[in-house]
């Protein structure tokens, strides 16, 4: 690719980490490098079994996990600077085709990183190096310096009606 470029995919829709997933597995079946660092996750989902099927994709868990439950601790900063730390590396080598900060405006949103931070990582990064970021609400600083951004809305989910996370759909 001569550029790559940056994709937002944000709103409270479900679908924003299973999209930038499906455009990993695109990038593997092309043959491309992919770095996925995911940020306030630690819980092994069924997506990062990717690792076990291809040769070309490493997939990081940033931090120390999802805090939403529980308070929010210094460490949980520390870690999550030391994330995007890595994903700025890989971001910048130029070694990788895609990467995807999972869940990164969730960081943002609960402080544990500061925007002007992940912008400077953005400004950073390798020409032809595509990225993708996700999560919830997406701060309008990333929305403006973004090439493509996709807003997943929530018209209706069986959430509401009690239906859990079934495994190999919802995670």
């Amino acid at each position: 690719m001569e550029k790559g470029y940056i994709h937002v995919y944000t709103g409270n829709g479900k679908g924003k980490t299973t999209a930038a997933f499906g455009l990993a597995v695109r990038a593997l079946l092309s043959g491309k490098k992919v770095f996925i660092g995911q940020f306030v996750k630690d819980m092994k989902y069924n997506e990062t079994k990717l690792v076990e099927h291809f040769d070309n994709i490493e997939i990081k868990q940033l931090g120390r996990g999802c805090f939403i439950t529980k308070d929010l601790e210094e460490e949980d900063v520390k870690y999550a600077y030391m994330g995007l730390e890595e994903c700025s590396q890989k971001l910048s080598s130029g070694e990788y085709d895609l990467v995807i900060l999972d869940e990164i405006f969730i960081a943002l949103y609960f402080k544990l990183l500061d925007v002007k931070d992940v912008l400077e990582v953005l400004e950073n990064k390798a020409i032809n190096t595509e990225v993708v970021l996700t999560g919830r609400y997406a701060p309008q600083e990333i929305i403006d310096i973004a090439d493509l951004v996709t807003e997943m809305v929530e018209v209706k989910h069986y959430y509401t009606q009690g239906v859990l996370s079934r495994d190999g759909i919802d995670h």
